[in-house]
């Protein structure tokens, strides 16, 4: 009787599979026959193969997903007359970063280990499948899409840093050179093996293997271009320069919070079985409230100094807490989560008020929510979630050095030759026209007749 009711079972089980897939757009003809006739034990193998590579699909749209929130983000911080600017940077870093990554920069990442686990080769391009079908195994081009999505996220948190005085040209050769070398060697550090991975450095999602190297790319990047005119005073006080867009800026940022579902939870890449679906759940709800939390702490923080909220400190506040947890979603408890968070919405505001006094022009705020708290989310790993004290610290303090100090170096270059600042008629006058001679919001010039 026991063994009737297995079956029933494990047919109903293959049933609901049958669905799940159809309605998922996978091909399943005659799927049903075929498993009527394989073992039990290769049905759920092959099923498992197919929710976990679903999953981790799912999981990579919505990571590219996250391009247009940045961009909105970026391009709603800043003035009108870069809004196109900003946006082309944007579709850019991902067509360049795919492409790059594709020929070079995934074979890097997850190559086999060379000169002291410092640097890995696996070749060009996506390997074959090889395995076999079962939980927990990825097949390499749904791996390789979830990867490079993450590359060109890294990519593009610079673009805020820079906007508004940088050349378009200065920024694809950047944004060639990070997502096709300077992202893969220190993503290989830890992702693909390399030396912090073995020294036992834990960052779950990419606190500071995507976002810190985003942030100290930028803040290489302002430092070397220097500040937009008239942003700073004679006197070196700070002047505001408002953004265009607050509601784009917003949308941007829901946008991002709803993208990073498929950055946390999806860095779990399985949901088959009760283990990885347990864990999916908590880093999902842990992602959730490190983002509510430093988004009103953000917002009391800047109240308590300025005596007013405002939306654009709250909107970096979320993001903030979003990068804080990335790193340790996996470790941490609920509360341990709202308290990363909490924290990261203050270190924000802390780093807004530091890039000012040090006279860095960062207009989205990209060093202090992606650089900052990128490095406090390595940190709150080991005093929140357990990780071992000395690799937290030597890797929080590698991968910004790494990312700041080439990229620091290839900003001068490009400056050296001329490559990296458009002029000054062309700033005052806007990137869109000088640079792509076309506008974001056309038709809203008054023409007069002689």
């Amino acid at each position: 009787m026991r063994g009737k009711i297995m079956n029933k079972m494990i047919k109903g089980g293959l049933a609901a599979l049958v669905l799940t897939l159809c309605l998922a757009g996978v091909p399943v003809q005659g799927f049903a026959e075929e498993t009527a006739e394989m073992p039990v034990s290769t049905a759920l193998a092959e099923g498992a193969f197919a929710i976990d590579n679903l999953f981790l699909l799912v999981g990579a749209i919505l990571v590219i997903f996250m391009q247009p929130g940045f961009a909105m983000v970026e391009a709603g911080f800043n003035s009108s007359k870069n809004a196109v600017n900003i946006l082309f940077k944007n579709v850019m870093d991902l067509c360049v970063g795919v492409l790059l990554y594709f020929l070079i920069g995934y074979g890097i990442m997850y190559g086999e280990s060379i000169l002291g686990g410092f640097f890995g080769w696996g070749g060009m391009g996506i390997g074959e499948f090889t395995d076999s079908p079962g939980a927990e195994v990825l097949h390499p081009q749904v791996d390789f899409l979830f990867q490079v999505a993450f590359a060109a996220t890294a990519a593009t948190i610079v673009s805020g840093s820079v906007a508004g005085r940088l050349q378009f040209r200065a920024y694809l050769i950047y944004s060639a050179i990070l997502t096709g070398l300077i992202y893969p060697i220190s993503g290989f550090w830890q992702w693909g093996g390399g030396w912090l991975s073995e020294l036992g450095f834990h960052d779950f999602a990419g606190s500071l293997v995507v976002h810190a190297v985003g942030g100290f790319a930028g803040l290489a990047g302002a430092i070397v271009l220097g500040p937009r005119i008239g942003r700073f005073g004679a006197d070196g006080k700070p002047r505001a320069l408002p953004g265009h867009n607050l509601p784009m800026a917003t949308l941007g940022c829901f946008i991002l919070w709803v993208g990073w579902y498929g950055f946390n939870p999806g860095s779990q890449l399985a949901l088959y079985g009760s283990e990885n679906t347990s864990a999916v759940m908590m880093i999902a709800v842990n992602t959730t409230l490190a983002a509510a939390a430093g988004g009103l702490f953000a917002m009391v923080f800047t109240w308590i100094l300025h005596g007013k909220p405002e939306l654009s400190m709250a909107l970096n506040g979320i993001l903030a807490g979003l990068v804080g947890i990335t790193a340790n979603c996996d470790l941490v408890s609920n509360v341990s989560a709202i308290i990363i968070g909490a924290v990261a919405g203050i270190l924000v505001v802390l780093g807004v008020k530091l890039l000012d006094k040090l006279r860095i022009d960062d207009p989205v705020g990209a060093w202090p929510v992606h650089g900052l708290c990128g490095i406090w989310g390595g940190i709150a790993a080991w005093i929140f979630g357990g990780a071992e004290m000395i690799p937290q610290i030597v890797g929080s303090i590698a991968i910004p050095v790494w990312a700041f100090a080439t990229m620091f170096a290839l900003f001068s270059i490009l400056k050296a030759v001329g490559m990296l600042r458009v002029s000054q008629e062309e700033e005052w006058r806007g990137l869109d026209i000088g640079e792509h001679g076309e506008e974001a919001y056309s038709g809203f010039q008054i023409f007069t007749t002689s």
